[in-house]
């Protein structure tokens, strides 16, 4: 009967405890205002002249959001590459722990571009040349200048090309006289059919640490080439309802040509899978 009575006390001791809340958790900060931020954007200084190199900085506790210029990041402390010179906007926006946003706006000045990776003088234009923008049309020597081939086999239309007498056929709007013209302030793409009637514009970004090699272990690609509300000329997907293709990976940029690549199956697809070429030459703007 003890033993019974001594059972029951502690489970009723136990229940009790297992009722009590434990709360030992760190307490969630309030949010901060806009006038509490701590955030910086600093141009290093190269030659006594700010370059267009920028560390930002986020010392705040939020989750952040950095627009300087057209570079974009998401990270507390990072350095952008700023391709246009004079007062260059800056927009930090950082969202509290309660879900709400806040923001930040303010100016830098950038002298000169210091650091420009010469991919970008080849697609671009070099600033220090006084070049900025420059001028793309279909490249007619190719044996092709649109189709489609092997992906990691082929540099150029393969199977079904495509040949600037027949682009017509293939393109409506822009037609085999269309042109791109790609520009460092921005950078933007606007590709336009000859008249200049007919135009659309967008912006472009270079990934240049992505590399893919071939089965013999050569380089095929060497970076890619992303596209926001534009593509390139006839950058659509003929097996895939005519979908527009934004990142192409870049197989040759070099002060004349530009040739870019699409997989259809993706950038992890097999070895003489589908691919799409595009063959471009530059052009007196």
């Amino acid at each position: 009967m003890k033993k019974t009575l001594l059972y029951s006390l502690f489970m009723l001791a136990l229940a009790f405890t297992a009722c009590e809340p434990i709360e030992n958790r760190d307490s969630i900060g309030g949010a901060i205002t806009p006038d509490q931020l701590n955030v910086t954007a600093s141009p290093i200084v190269v030659n006594g002249k700010h370059g267009n190199m920028v560390v930002i900085e986020n010392k705040s506790a939020v989750n952040p959001k950095w627009l300087v210029g057209s570079a974009v990041s998401y990270k507390a402390y990072d350095t952008l590459m700023i391709v246009s010179t004079g007062n260059i906007p800056v927009t930090f926006t950082g969202l509290n722990a309660d879900g709400t946003q806040i923001n930040k706006s303010f100016t830098i000045k950038i002298d000169t571009l210091s650091t420009l990776p010469q991919e970008y003088k080849y697609l671009f234009g070099d600033p220090a040349a006084g070049v900025t923008s420059k001028k793309y049309v279909w490249d007619e020597t190719s044996d092709g200048c649109w189709g489609n081939g092997g992906y990691l086999g082929n540099s150029a239309p393969g199977w079904w090309k495509v040949h600037l007498s027949d682009v017509n056929g293939q393109d409506a709007v822009y037609g085999a006289d269309g042109y791109m013209v790609f520009t460092l302030g921005g950078l933007k793409l606007t590709k336009s059919n000859a008249a200049g009637t007919t135009k659309e514009t967008g912006t472009v970004a270079l990934d240049l640490s992505w590399v893919k090699k071939d089965d013999n272990g050569s380089v095929w690609s060497k970076g890619k080439l992303n596209t926001t509300n534009v593509t390139v000329l006839l950058g659509k997907q003929p097996n895939n309802a005519n979908k527009p293709v934004n990142s192409y990976q870049i197989l040759k940029l070099n002060d004349s040509k530009l040739v870019l690549a699409f997989p259809e199956g993706g950038d992890n697809a097999g070895s003489w899978s589908t691919a799409w070429f595009w063959m471009f030459k530059t052009a007196a703007n």
